[in-house]
């Protein structure tokens, strides 16, 4: 993923109410701006303008159905506008052509858009479902600036034959690992269900810095997390005395929000290359003060911070987590209970390649 920020970043957001008939959607955003009609159709394709139809109708509770595993993973508190309707969708069709009453919803980051998404890898293909390695910087959400970074839009747009792709779980930008793409709204809907039951047992490869202690059940971390319940479970598999860093494996009973990366750090154990929760972090933080930031932009300073470090720390490592193991019973074809069929007593195993693990240093290396 490119890096690179314009000094002189474009940002701004539009909401437009259409009063006319049979308008193009790319029109009135150009009308709008002082940017060219190839400019909005660029920023329609990757995900920053939505419209809320004229006959939506506002409501004032959370409109998600089925709460997303985070995986300890990331959560954008930006992921869609903010418009108390369940209606607003993104809109990528230049020439839609809209209806008085209608509105659109620009959110424009010249920065943003010029990012590249660095390419997942293909792990299996079932079908309904498929199976990828997210590498270091391609995240697992949109934000309502874009979507074109995201392993789903990424998949979406790739992989042959093509065919819709929803994400049903969430792994930090900064993470690396197996991810689940569900290709129908019913298998993502199953999917997230399966992840709420605690029905799909995922495993985690870590390195922290420090000794580990080695114990003869797994080490239980439960600290609150948000005020919710968060449970990891953590093995010493190897420690390297000349690196003084320990290598883990983490199963967790929950999904919160960085819930391993947190774990970790508060038990004095932090992931290497953690740029958020780790020692160099809270440096950071410290020597900063408590600036207060925008409230509204939370989620986004916090990721503006880690950005900041990152530029004055090239030399740190990514951080070192993986998402290394999914295990779930998968259902058959030839029926018509859920979007597979009938349930049958199998079980369906993924395993990260060594190659793609985290492993230790040899002590040998410097």
């Amino acid at each position: 993923m490119s890096n690179f920020t314009s000094s002189t970043n474009i940002r701004f957001e539009k909401h437009i109410v259409i009063e006319e008939e049979s308008l193009l959607a790319v029109d009135i955003l150009a009308d709008a701006t002082d940017l060219s009609k190839q400019c909005m159709k660029h920023a329609m394709k990757k995900g920053a303008v939505w419209v809320t139809p004229a006959n939506a109708v506002k409501t004032t509770e959370n409109n998600e159905t089925v709460e997303q595993e985070q995986d300890g993973g990331e959560s954008d508190n930006n992921s869609e506008p903010q418009t108390g309707n369940k209606k607003t969708q993104r809109l990528r069709r230049a020439k839609k052509v809209l209806q008085p009453g209608d509105t659109l919803h620009l959110y424009y980051d010249e920065n943003i858009l010029a990012e590249q998404p660095p390419e997942p890898r293909l792990i299996a293909d079932e079908g309904q479902y498929s199976i990828w390695y997210k590498p270091y910087g391609l995240r697992s959400q949109g934000s309502k600036w874009s979507d074109h970074c995201t392993i789903y839009r990424w998949v979406e747009m790739n992989l042959e034959p093509q065919r819709p792709a929803f994400s049903v779980h969430r792994l930090d930008r900064a993470a690396t690992g197996l991810m689940i793409i569900a290709h129908k709204k019913s298998t993502a809907v199953e999917f997230s269900r399966m992840f709420a039951k605690r029905d799909i047992e995922k495993r985690y490869r870590v390195i922290v810095q420090g000794k580990f202690p080695e114990t003869p059940e797994p080490f239980t971390m439960n600290n609150e997390i948000d005020g919710r319940s968060a449970i990891s479970h953590a093995t010493l598999l190897e420690y390297s005395e000349n690196q003084d860093c320990s290598l883990l494996e983490i199963s967790i009973e929950s999904g919160r929000k960085h819930q391993i990366r947190r774990h970790l750090s508060e038990a004095g154990f932090p992931v290497v290359g953690d740029r958020l929760y780790g020692k160099l972090a809270k440096d950071s933080v410290a020597s900063e003060g408590n600036s207060e930031g925008n409230p509204q932009d939370n989620a986004e300073g916090q990721e503006l911070l880690t950005e900041e470090q990152e530029r004055l720390t090239e030399e740190q490592p990514d951080l070192q987590l993986t998402a290394c193991y999914l295990s779930f019973r998968y259902l058959t074809s030839g029926g018509s209970e859920s979007p597979w069929g009938k349930r049958v007593e199998n079980e369906k195993t993924y395993q990260l390649d060594d190659e793609y693990n985290v492993h230790l240093p040899s002590d040998g290396d410097s």
